[in-house]
């Protein structure tokens, strides 16, 4: 009886440590995504106002954004904290071999990958890369307004643009499409001077890639595009799909 006496008052103290406990493993339990932002080519000026951007869509949509320009955060202990990764305008080789076997690792795990603008003007000699963004870039025209033709509407990213979506930007042109991916929204080469993809010319797409999910906007040249209701939905969309979110 006396040990009975004297664990009976210890229960309701366990039972409360065991509840902070769970609320604060909780509270650290959102999904939490990298922005990688490295350039050893073109260095986009706009990848600062879309940094704060994506910083304030995890805010204000339950996910967590950690920042770096660093490849070495590119291991393998390090990236399965991350339900995503987001290549904001990454430009020119940003990888060494070990790098490169762990992004191939954390994709063929079930992870994601959301390219920006930009993210297609990199590793050009890693062709498991350029079938992962789904393009690579080749040139583009001045800056200028076209017509964007939403293709899909049934993906998060999409859902909410119109059929016809009319607005300022960076217009590349590619020289390798993946064929695998799903095509979300196109450019009207009539609307503007200087396409080079024709008739079929995606601007936007995603697809399943070796156990992963990738999905990629050319879209996001200019400081303006992240300040963009239109825009921002469009690739918190991404991120969301991409992380498994939505």
């Amino acid at each position: 009886m006396k040990i009975l006496t004297t664990l009976k008052p210890a229960l309701p103290v366990i039972g409360v440590v065991f509840y902070f406990v769970l609320i604060s493993s909780t509270k650290h339990d959102k999904p939490r995504v990298l922005i990688f932002e490295k350039t050893n080519g073109y260095h986009h000026e706009s990848i600062a106002a879309g940094t704060k951007a994506i910083e304030k869509l995890g805010a204000e949509n339950g996910f967590d954004v950690d920042v770096t320009t660093d490849s070495l955060a590119f291991n393998t202990s390090n990236l399965k904290k991350y339900a995503a990764l987001v290549f904001l305008s990454t430009t020119g080789k940003v990888f060494g071999p070990d790098e490169e076997k762990a992004l191939q690792e954390y994709i063929r795990d079930g992870g994601g990958f959301v390219g920006i603008h930009a993210a297609t003007d990199c590793e050009y000699d890693w062709q498991w890369y350029g079938d992962l963004v789904g393009g690579y870039f080749k040139s583009h025209p001045r800056q200028q307004k076209a017509k964007f033709i939403v293709v899909d509407k049934t993906h998060v990213s999409t859902a909410h643009l119109p059929d016809t979506w009319e607005r300022f930007d960076e217009l590349y042109n590619f020289k390798y499409l993946n064929p695998d991916v799903h095509v979300l929204i196109k450019i009207d080469e009539k609307s503007y001077a200087g396409g080079e993809n024709g008739d079929n010319h995606p601007m936007a797409w995603y697809h399943e890639y070796e156990g992963g999910r990738a999905f990629y906007t050319e879209l996001g040249h200019t400081d303006e595009s992240f300040s963009e209701p239109l825009y921002l939905k469009h690739i918190l969309g991404g991120i969301e799909w991409a992380a498994k979110m939505k």
